[in-house]
């Protein structure tokens, strides 16, 4: 993926979101623009937040104070402030794009205000973000799905280092997050057999008269109807066109450089 030349406001809920995410955030953002403005928004004071503490300093975070009056209302008045942040920046006419990092979904509304003077806006948050805040956005990331990755990523490469017995065993406690994954009750992620019935319609809704249909086409749509889909989500870290290529479902071909892709007749 080409990256955009688009300014970016980061808005991180530190609240709600754990500071373990912020290289993937910082990393993520990167890709779709520069990113100028980094805020964090919490009671700076609060042990609950102590970790984004030790984060600010490493990624030139700026962080908002947010005094708490009453326990009750603590988390509002919080997102109250990011809130008006992101509506002065909006009108101060410096970005092209905003992304809310939280998985609170009474940013839903921000969003969709943000979209409608032709902000791009991308969210981020965990697997339990309401699907409100996750379709509102152009793009979402899930941060536990590749927070993940990035952990296989690196216990793969120190496997054949060490090649002990325990080494072997860490492969086992890893279990109780595909646990979550089947007791989805509070996870958003759209279930694969839906997303592969959509590509099927489509691909029949755009296909050219030699039967194939450009996967730039496709894979736009798609991205519209599923903001946070990506294969990671399924377990496998490689692009759409790959993940697809490898479904029974369907053929891809490419030519001159330009991808296609059909659905296989049975």
């Amino acid at each position: 993926m080409a990256i955009e030349k688009r300014s970016i406001a980061l808005l991180i809920d530190a609240e709600n979101i754990s500071a373990k995410y912020i290289e993937i955030i910082i990393d993520e953002a990167n890709k779709y623009g520069n990113v100028t403005y980094r805020r964090v928004y919490g009671d700076w004071q609060s042990d609950h937040i102590k970790p984004w503490r030790e984060k600010v300093n490493d990624f030139a975070l700026t962080q908002v104070q947010q005094n708490t009056y009453t326990k009750s209302r603590s988390k509002n008045v919080s997102d109250f402030t990011l809130i008006i942040d992101a509506m002065d920046i909006l009108y101060s006419g410096k970005v092209e794009g905003f992304c809310i990092v939280s998985s609170d979904s009474d940013f839903t509304k921000l969003v969709t205000r943000l979209r409608e003077d032709n902000m791009f806006v991308m969210g981020m948050g965990e697997s339990k973000t309401p699907l409100s805040l996750v379709n509102a956005c152009e793009t979402f990331s899930y941060l536990d799905k590749m927070y993940h990755e990035s952990e296989e990523d690196t216990s793969q490469e120190e496997e054949p280092v060490k090649e002990e017995a325990p080494a072997k065993e860490e492969k086992p406690a890893k279990k109780p997050a595909k646990k979550k994954k089947n007791g989805k009750a509070e996870s958003s992620i759209t279930p694969l057999k839906k997303i592969e019935s959509e590509l099927k319609n489509i691909i029949e809704n755009n296909i050219e008269d030699d039967g194939w249909a450009y996967w730039s086409i496709v894979a736009d749509l798609l991205q519209k109807k599923y903001p946070a889909f990506h294969p990671r989500n399924y377990g496998q870290n490689i692009r759409p066109l790959t993940f697809f290529k490898r479904h029974k479902a369907f053929e891809v071909k490419i030519e001159d450089k330009v991808a296609y892709i059909r659905n296989k007749k049975s």
